[in-house]
Formats: C-alpha cells, sequence, structure tokens
C-alpha cells in the first residue's frame, strides 16, 4: 500500500469547504482523473476513474464523519481498487481560512509494476493529489480551475496528457 499526505489552505471557511467536499458528487469538477462519483445510498458511492491501464470503479464507504471536521473512508470488499484515508478540515491560523489534511493509503491497480507504469506516465497518487489539491484551491477560491494558455495543467499530470501553449479548449473550460 503506498500512503500519502498532502496539506493545502484554503481562502474560504471551514464549514464552506467542508460542505462543498462532502458532496461526493464534486470531487470530479477538481478530480482530473475521476470520471464520476455516485451516491449509492447512506455512506456509500461508486467512482469511476480513469488508469494507466483503463477504466476501474470501486464502491467506497464514508465510515467516520464529524461535520466540519473530518471525512473517512475506505474501499468496500471486493472493488477493484483497494484504498482508505481521511480529509480533516481545521481553521487556519492568524483567520486565513481552512486548513485541508489529506491521508490516503491506495493500492495501486497491477500492484508494484501498476505503481512503476502509473508514475512513469504521471498518475501517480502522490502527485495527482498534489495537483487535485491545487485544483481545489483555485475552486473554492475563485469558482472555477484557472488556466492559462501557457499552463500544461500541472507538472503531475504527465507527458501524455502535455500540450503546446494555446488557449483553453471548450472542454477544459467547462471543467
Amino acid at each position: 500500500m503506498l500512503h500519502v499526505t498532502k496539506r493545502v489552505t484554503i481562502n474560504r471557511p471551514r464549514q464552506e469547504v467542508y460542505r462543498f467536499w462532502r458532496d461526493l458528487e464534486n470531487l470530479p469538477r477538481f478530480m482530473q482523473h475521476l470520471e464520476s462519483v455516485r451516491v449509492i445510498g447512506g455512506q456509500r458511492s461508486h467512482w469511476v476513474a480513469k488508469a494507466p491501464v483503463g477504466k476501474v470503479e470501486w464502491d467506497a464507504e464514508i465510515v467516520a464523519e464529524r461535520e466540519n471536521e473530518l471525512i473517512a473512508w475506505r474501499s468496500l470488499e471486493g472493488s477493484e481498487i483497494r484504498s482508505e484515508g481521511s480529509v480533516r478540515f481545521v481553521d487556519a491560523p492568524a483567520d486565513r481560512g481552512t486548513e485541508l489534511s489529506v491521508e490516503l493509503e491506495y493500492e495501486a491497480p497491477g500492484g508494484s509494476l501498476g505503481a512503476t507504469v502509473a508514475k512513469l506516465l504521471g498518475e501517480e497518487p502522490t502527485q495527482q493529489i498534489r495537483d487535485d489539491l491545487r485544483r481545489f484551491k483555485q475552486v473554492m477560491e475563485t469558482g472555477e480551475v484557472v488556466l492559462s494558455d501557457g499552463s500544461l495543467e500541472g507538472a503531475g499530470q504527465g507527458a501524455t496528457n502535455q500540450r503546446s501553449a494555446q488557449a483553453p479548449t471548450k472542454a477544459e473550460v467547462s471543467r
């Protein structure tokens, strides 16, 4: 299992940041590898993601939750992906918004070979989470993911997804 911990400070109130993240169907708005998240009842959800080997799907459940403080989850038995983790929300010092911390344990499809391929393609979880949190901060603070003409959409997106400097496509703007 890979272990990843990342943190970001977002200049928005903790309750607002928590509420946006807790609506799991919002997550594909800033997590590029996610195609969809659908709540299937209670604390369970169905996830579809792009992977180096195609698409992967899994079901997950929220195993612990404290409103405006914590969401913890794990994938369900029999899922294609084995993962568990948590997101913590705390007030940032000096009234600077919310400090969000993500902790993830993840087993790559295909084991260590799958993890190596993902890393080479820029789709390794550490890189993805760093880039996802940067985009999440943008969505929360500006209402959208900010792209510039010269943007390669994050260093962790891999050479196969990079393009020369140009205006974003309509699809990129609508994300």
